[in-house]
């Protein structure tokens, strides 16, 4: 499947919001390709469109003096933090096109972000029941690597993943991540103990994993519409 690419760089989060539903449309009136947007964003705090605004723990005064603003989205999931030194992929797909069901494409997001942390030395995987990248998923102490929230909207997806790289981790203790009291968030800079410049943000470490990420996507892509396909096909066969 063709799946354009679009590097938005450091960018604003209201900006990049309307970046999507732009191209939501458009991607749903056939006039473009399906899109993945890579970009990295400045401090905001998102809740999904049924997430709890209890789980924002940081006082009001103290977001305003930060700069931080609140968003309520669209997308599935609770509250979650977008920062300098995070990757975010959004992919305006028309899933449809490609007799592509959403669970399949939600697994190939995770898997390619899984990708993503094997390329750089760190296994990570899925955990049942918590959507995302986690490391050490079965263990004593599962740490998230990165978070998925999801919106269809005319048969077109928006929102996405968020991989933490050289992300500031101490900014999650503003929320509960993911509606969670004590999970515990993880970065691949943590994982891999990079220090000094290479462990603080930066959007030339977000722009190298986000081409790691465009990479991996593809295939994960063929891959959920092979298992997509084959789903589909036994119920079809049967109405015949």
């Amino acid at each position: 499947m063709e799946l354009r690419t679009e590097w938005l760089g450091r960018i604003g989060y209201a900006e990049a919001w309307d970046r999507q539903h732009a191209l939501v449309a458009a991607r749903a009136a056939g006039e473009v390709p399906d899109t993945l947007l890579l970009l990295e964003h400045d401090p905001v705090l998102t809740l999904g469109r049924n997430a709890d605004p209890a789980h924002v723990i940081a006082p009001e005064a103290l977001l305003a003096a930060r700069g931080i603003a609140v968003h309520r989205v669209e997308r599935g999931g609770e509250v979650t933090y977008h920062g300098p030194g995070q990757l975010v992929a959004y992919p305006i797909v028309r899933l449809a096109d490609h007799d592509l069901l959403l669970r399949p494409f939600v697994r190939a997001l995770e898997l390619a972000m899984a990708d993503v942390a094997a390329s750089y030395g760190i296994a990570a995987g899925r955990r049942d029941g918590y959507p995302g990248s986690w490391v050490d998923a079965d263990g004593v102490l599962p740490r998230k690597l990165g978070a998925l929230g999801l919106r269809v909207e005319r048969g077109v997806s928006y929102h996405g993943i968020a991989l933490n790289v050289t992300t500031d981790l101490d900014d999650f203790s503003l929320i509960d991540p993911c509606g969670m009291s004590g999970l515990v968030v993880t970065s691949i800079a943590r994982e891999l103990g990079w220090e000094g410049a290479a462990a603080r943000p930066s959007t030339e470490s977000v722009a190298e994993a986000g081409r790691r990420y465009a990479a991996a996507l593809g295939p994960r892509m063929a891959d959920a519409i092979a298992v997509s396909r084959a789903a589909v096909t036994p119920a079809a066969a049967r109405a015949g």
